[in-house]
């Protein structure tokens, strides 16, 4: 574990820049820019093979290994002037060995591509979204989806893979929040960083292992409003308490590649940021690795303001840290210009094509470059899918069950599925699924299916209701007539693939169209029904809440999503699932998230002079880390092994005792939280700073044990400095971030 000394020497230059020292910097085009030569904790190995390929490259060559292209035709014209690092989203082995052919047979240096592709949840075989994944609070769940999709892909000619994704958000408006793991940075660097070495392993030139990418660097789930690409501003302590850590923590964990971000941060384009992405990535984290553009990210320096022209935009990211540049053409336009007029140095560029070519070594493909045909994984195997129902079941979250409803019984008569996505397959996948082959060739199981084959003797039937979007409610009658004569009604509603991921952003997250008006159609004829929700974000369901007896949460289950519901339907699997993102109450409350600070004035229903909104009750429908489940838990005995924790090399140990208290078997997730009541940057009410999911059998107890060191306690300040302050820190431990078993020590 990091010590806080560590910290306190963050680059004194990096420092200056970085906050705003406009005239010391060199004025306003200086802010964020790095020094023209590369501080030797950024730079990479030296490698024999590498070294002796720069020693022989020409300029263009150089060149060339930073450009990365998106179609054949425009990787086969590159090559023909042998200036050409890579490809992405061209699938199928025999395309793909055909271009690599021409690389290492056809060109000067015989310098092989690499291959990559948006492998987000899957290859040909859909595990749940990354925010489904989040929900499990099981590292093992992305780690199996990363094994399984890296196995698939590599085989099929993919070297690289543009995952995971680990932007932190508290903005549920943004469609993105489907591709990370929530609005809590512990959460995300844990799962990160399994996903991490899920892709990479030991080796990452195993023939069943990609080179991941973290992505997008950095800040990207602050966009403003919601709307994607769009503007971040943010405070250095922020940034780097908030934002930053799930990449620190990839880094750290070995991750091949970085994709720099879309946006801007605090009015400095990420692709020309030269403290985030030289400073802070490649130096405050001694990240060894390549950084990609975004799709046409360099180009995008010109619409931004940052760039005048495409020289302009090369002058801007290459110094500032990205090495390869997806799409557009303006390092290999203007690179030899750029160095000419010493806009930009030599050293730079073999910088960046020394990492490039390590990654290359890495992967094997200097010694492998071909896929071999015949291994190409073109459909699941019943392994895969066994596992990425299983991954689905521990994603889903059991929002609400009174009576309780859940789990239905086998021997019931009959049941009515309703809902515009009872029948649904692609949906089922969620966004960025299975691009190339996967969505194609794999479509998933319907719940509708999946209700059958769990319950072979009970009648079942489908009636859609409505569409997904749309006003249409001529299906009502046909639904509440299902519904009537069924003995229980699974209403399946939520929102299309397309409506969450990149590009998606909706202005109102309540349930598209008329589908609140269908559940309301099925409460009127007084029949029993549960509500299964198929989503790619939070959305405000206060009506759900209040009227339907039990909801649950399945987010975009994947491929298995069908067989995966109806085993919770029927209690096959007990949902164990937790929330890792606020539910907010209606959309005026965004953003709403539990880690947020105290303010002056906290809510108070009993004073008007608070902060609260007048028409709505104070807090989130469904906290952070809530989930229900089809038993009961009891957690209690905290205990801490010491009440004092030296700043510098301190321990203390954690401990609690959770106890299965009903009569089935079942899953509880135990979260440990930290509050600071007293710091000279004021701190979140609670940080999540570890959690255990354990399975238990009825009357079953077991111990639970967090360890926390002073990297747990401490925290960066506005000059991006890590300080462990003397002082009281509380300790919570429960099942959600509401929990109320307390505890404190002293830091000394």
């Amino acid at each position: 574990m990091e010590q806080p000394e560590s910290h306190e020497g963050v680059n004194r230059r990096s420092l200056l820049t970085g906050v705003g020292g406009l005239v010391a910097a060199g004025g306003v085009a200086s802010l964020f820019a790095p020094p023209a030569t590369a501080d030797p904790a950024a730079r990479p190995e030296r490698n024999p093979r590498v070294e002796d390929l720069l020693g022989r490259m020409t300029l263009a060559e150089k060149l060339g290994q930073l450009q990365l292209v998106g179609t054949e035709d425009a990787a086969r014209a590159a090559l023909a002037t042998g200036q050409l690092g890579g490809v992405f989203s061209v699938v199928g082995a025999a395309k793909l060995n055909a271009l690599q052919k021409i690389a290492v047979e056809r060109t000067r240096l015989r310098i092989p591509l690499i291959f990559g592709l948006d492998v987000i949840h899957g290859y040909t075989t859909n595990f749940p979204i990354p925010l489904a994944q989040g929900a499990s609070f099981d590292p093992g769940v992305p780690a199996a989806d990363a094994t399984v999709a890296a196995k698939e892909a590599r085989r099929s000619g993919i070297h690289w893979t543009y995952a995971p994704m680990m932007d932190v958000t508290h903005e549920p408006r943004w469609g993105r929040i489907a591709e990370g793991y929530g609005e809590d940075p512990y959460l995300a660097s844990r799962l990160a960083v399994a996903k991490v070495r899920g892709y990479q392993g030991d080796d990452y030139s195993s023939p069943d292992r990609l080179a991941a990418c973290a992505k997008h660097f950095v800040a990207y789930g602050g966009a403003e409003g919601g709307r994607d690409y769009n503007t971040v501003d943010v405070s250095l302590q922020r940034l780097h308490n908030f934002y930053l850590p799930p990449f620190k923590a990839s880094v750290e964990a070995g991750v091949a590649t970085v994709m720099a971000s879309f946006n801007t941060i605090s009015g400095v384009p990420a692709h020309g940021n030269g403290y985030v992405l030289h400073d802070v990535l490649k130096g405050a984290y001694g990240f060894r690795g390549f950084v990609v553009s975004d799709y046409t990210g360099v180009e995008e320096l010109i619409l931004h303001g940052l760039a005048g022209d495409g020289a302009d935009a090369a002058a801007a990211a290459l110094p500032a840290g990205v090495d390869m540049e997806m799409v557009s053409t303006n390092y290999v336009r203007f690179g030899q210009r750029l160095l000419a007029e010493r806009r930009i140095t030599r050293e730079q560029i073999d910088d960046a094509v020394r990492r490039i070519l390590l990654v290359k070594v890495r992967l094997g493909l200097f010694d492998h470059p071909y896929a071999d045909e015949s291994g190409e994984v073109k459909a699941p195997s019943p392994a895969a899918l066994a596992a990425s129902r299983q991954a689905a079941g521990r994603c889903m979250v059991l929002l609400k069950n009174d009576g309780p409803v859940l789990p239905l019984a086998k021997t019931i008569g009959s049941v009515a599925v309703v809902g515009p996505l009872g029948a649904a397959t692609y949906d089922l996948n969620g966004t960025w699924a299975g691009l190339g082959t996967g969505a194609f060739t794999t479509p998933p199981v319907t719940v509708v299916d999946g209700i059958k084959a769990a319950a072979p003797g009970v009648t079942v039937t489908y009636t859609a209701g409505c569409p997904v979007d749309g006003a249409d409610t001529s299906g009502f009658a046909a639904a509440q007539q299902a519904a009537r004569a069924a003995d229980v009604t699974v209403v399946v509603v939520g929102e299309t693939a397309a409506m969450s991921g990149e590009a998606a952003a909706r202005s109102n997250i309540d349930l598209p169209g008329v589908q609140q008006q269908l559940v309301a159609a099925i409460k009127e004829t007084g029949k029993p029904f549960v509500v299964v929700l198929v989503n790619g974000r939070p959305l405000t369901i206060p009506y759900l809440h209040d009227n339907a007896p039990a909801v649950l949460e399945a987010w975009a289950p994947g491929v298995q999503g069908g067989h995966a519901i109806a085993d919770v339907l029927f209690g096959a699997v007990n949902p164990g699932g937790k929330l890792p993102v606020s539910f907010p109450r209606a959309v005026g409350q965004i953003p709403i998230y539990y880690n947020h600070e105290n303010t002056g004035r906290p809510a108070d229903p009993g004073n008007k002079y608070t902060s609260k909104y007048l028409d709505l009750e104070s807090g989130p429908l469904y906290e952070f880390g809530h989930g229900l489940s089809y038993t009961t838990f009891r957690i209690d005995g905290l205990r801490l092994s010491d009440t004092r924790m030296p700043a510098r090399g301190g321990r203390i140990r954690v401990t609690a005792q959770v106890t299965n208290t009903g009569g089935r078997a079942g899953d509880e997730v135990v979260q440990l939280y930290l509050r600071d009541p007293v710091a000279s940057i004021v701190q979140p009410v609670r940080r999540l700073r570890g959690f255990e999911r354990v399975t238990l059998d009825p009357g079953a107890s077991r111990t639970v044990s967090f360890t926390l060191t002073p990297e747990d306690v401490g925290f960066y300040d506005n000059a991006a400095r890590f300080r462990v302050e003397p002082g009281q820190i509380e300790v919570y431990v429960g099942n959600s971030s509401a929990a109320t078993l307390t505890a404190s020590f002293t830091v000394t």
